[in-house]
């Protein structure tokens, strides 16, 4: 499989030696030093390309792949704003698009049980749920793309709260997210159920990027060959 990074950090990087221990090829390579190289790729020289980048380049990267053929596996956050854009223009294209906040298979699992807990916690109003993400301090975007989607778990399940704030507890009707910024920390995240008698926590805590870039590598794999918009639900048949 020709794979095409966009994305060359730790991640792309990460996910170019897992992809060629297992026999792929990559068939390029692109970051901000030479974005322009992205229209070198197209459908007969690249088969799937693993978008891992900026908020404000990832809707453009997408956008690029979906109107060229190509598949696209996207852990960009920070741009979910335009998501329902990139949805349309894959319906449109008759592309395949999958995206993740975070492509863990342990993480999603996490995400899976953090639901159900919801679901039940929430019929226990003396409870305060919060959820605290900390990450790497090069993590650009808060709350993390993660830490968001733990979020939106637990709203599906909670009619009481209105919606997530960020680093702000002072509206009992938010799910507060805190976000913490600290020296090589790959990810945690915490979600907490706090009463004056007693604490529940579900968290998850990344050791290495390995996990990321393999979820990431699996997803392009399943993709090929797809049409479609999909998420680690769909794939790890979570629904």
């Amino acid at each position: 499989m020709r794979i095409l990074l966009i994305g060359y950090g730790k991640m792309g990087k990460t996910i170019e030696q897992m992809a060629l221990d297992k026999g792929h090829q990559i068939a390029g390579t692109v970051d901000n030093t030479n974005a322009e190289t992205l229209a070198n790729y197209k459908a007969d020289n690249t088969d799937v390309a693993i978008e891992f980048t900026h908020p404000e380049a990832a809707f453009s990267n997408i956008s690029y792949c979906l109107q060229h053929n190509i598949p696209v596996v996207s852990g960009s956050t920070g741009w979910l704003d335009k998501f329902d854009e990139a949805k349309a223009l894959c319906q449109k294209n008759k592309g395949a698009f999958f995206y993740a906040s975070n492509y863990s298979v342990g993480v999603n699992l996490f995400f899976h049980f953090n639901e159900y807990i919801a679901s039940k916690m929430q019929e226990y109003k003396e409870y305060q749920v919060s959820i605290r993400e900390i990450h790497h301090l090069q993590k650009v975007d808060k709350p993390s793309g993660t830490g968001i989607t733990a979020a939106e778990g637990i709203l599906s399940n909670y009619p009481a709260l209105s919606g997530w704030s960020s680093d702000d507890a002072s509206d009992s009707e938010k799910l507060n997210i805190i976000s913490e910024r600290e020296p090589e920390v790959v990810g945690t995240h915490i979600v907490t159920y706090s009463s004056d008698i007693d604490q529940i926590e579900l968290g998850h805590i990344a050791h290495s990027r390995a996990g990321f870039a393999g979820g990431a590598l699996m997803a392009a794999e399943w993709l090929v060959g797809k049409q479609g918009v999909y998420g680690m639900k769909d794939m790890l048949n979570l629904s």
